[in-house]
This record gives C-alpha cells, structure tokens and sequence, in this order.
C-alpha cells in the first residue's frame, strides 16, 4: 500500500497540513504509522480524508462526523445513532477500549474467572495483559460472553466456541481476499511484475471491498442465524411432543 509523509497526503487529499493535524486531533483520522520521529500515512487515510471532506461540505459538524465514524467501525447502522439522545446508549459504550480489573472479571463470571479461562482469553487476544489489569479492544466480545454465561453457557464453550468462529471467519476472509489475488497476483512460484499504478488500483480495490465484505458476511449470517434459530425451535417443539405428560384419571380407567 502506498505511503505518504504528512505533506505528501494533504497534497493528494486537497487539504491543508493543519487540517490533517486537527481531524486526528479529534480522533477522526487515525494516527499514522511511525518510523523514527516520520509518520507514515497509507491510501485508507487518504480514502478517510476524502470521506470527511464530503461529509463536511455537506453541513455534518466534527461532533457528528465522529459519532458516525465510530458507529461505523463497530459495525452499527446510522439508525442506531439516531433513534437515541441516551449518552450511556450500547454504541457510546463501544466507543472505547474497556480496561477490565480481574476484579470486575470476577463480577462479570463469577467462579468461572479461572486462570484457565483468563488464559484462553489472552490466547485468543479478547483480552490483552496490561500491568495487573487487562485491556479490551473489543468490548462487544466480552458484553455477548457475559450475556452468554447469565443465560447458563458455561464461559469454557464459549470461548471453545470464539476460536472456532475465528477460525470459519479466516477462511470467509481469505475467500475474499482470494477474489482478487487470483485477478492481480502470480500463481505461486511464478515472478511478480505491478507497477505503481497497478499497486495503488489493489489498495483502492481493497479498501471499497472491506466494508462490502463486511455487510455481505453480515447479511448471510442474519440468513443463517434465522434458518438455524427456526430449527432448534422445530426441534424443541418436537421434542416437547414426544415428552410423555402426568397421566390423567382417563388414562388410569382406561389401564384398569
């Protein structure tokens, strides 16, 4: 991906240096890549900068740029932003990176705060040792395990359950990203000629098909997750009926 000094991207973008400086000041741009005392932006900062000019000339104020940046980056709608004046609203709360206490671990799992389990954890990167603390870079992972383990889902499978989703997603993605390796990239084993020009049209390509990937997988499991919810449902119903029930005062006449 191409990289750019601070100067070099406000040229590409159409902005000023200071402009740049302001907008990651105000946690809309994300900080560049450092190497020595150089950061180093890439073609999704540029992309975000061009994002952030469209929406101010048309009339979004920082406050709400933000807002609608971060329910992006974790996966909400725009509706989820506006039907709510709540500040304390699940997507506010999202808006940073938790730190969590083994003590609050321990409120949050009860006995099921095992080093074992803190250790699977940290093994499948939820959490992230921090001192005698752990930080948490997706506090949605955590908010479902916990919704998980009050129901009676023992935090074991959960997390059992985690790895193996994240193994499935690794290969959903490496489908994706397949889509345009075999359309730019050399077969193995065979020399790799792109120049600029062509490097740059994969950074762009990349870069448009992440969030449509993300909707597509999104929009499939919703799929999924009602076809699969409509047969464990069957299933119960099923099962229920053939669970014998108390015998009444005619089925006891009618075995006399």
């Amino acid at each position: 991906m191409k990289e750019y000094r601070i100067d070099d991207l406000a040229r590409e973008a159409r902005v000023s240096v200071r402009n740049v400086r302001v907008y990651q000041d105000r946690g809309l741009l994300p900080p560049p890549r450092k190497q020595g005392r150089t950061g180093w932006y890439n073609d999704s900062h540029l992309a975000r900068l061009h994002l952030i000019g469209r929406m101010l000339d048309r009339g979004y104020t920082f406050a709400t740029i933000s807002e609608l940046l971060t329910a992006a980056h974790y996966g909400l709608q725009v509706k989820d932003v506006l039907e709510t004046d709540d500040p304390g609203s699940r997507w506010k709360k999202r808006r940073r990176a938790a730190r969590l206490t083994i003590a609050e671990l321990k409120r949050m799992f009860g006995a099921q705060t095992t080093e074992a389990n803190i250790a699977k954890g940290t093994e499948l990167g939820v959490l992230v040792p921090a001192g005698d603390d752990y930080s948490v870079n997706d506090p949605r992972l955590v908010e479902a395990a916990q919704v998980l383990v009050d129901a009676g889902i023992p935090l074991e499978g959960v997390l059992e359950q985690t790895a193996a989703m994240r193994r499935d997603l690794s290969d959903v993605a490496a489908r994706f990203v397949t889509v345009v390796a075999d359309r730019y990239l050399a077969a193995e084993g065979e020399p790799l000629e792109l120049d600029e020009a062509k490097v740059s049209e994969i950074a762009r390509l990349i870069d448009q098909m992440r969030p449509l990937a993300h909707d597509a997988v999104q929009s499939l499991f919703e799929e999924a997750m009602e076809e699969q919810i409509s047969k464990a449902l069957v299933r119960a119903a099923r099962q229920l009926g053939e669970t014998p029930g108390p015998a009444t005062s005619t089925d006891t006449n009618r075995a006399s």
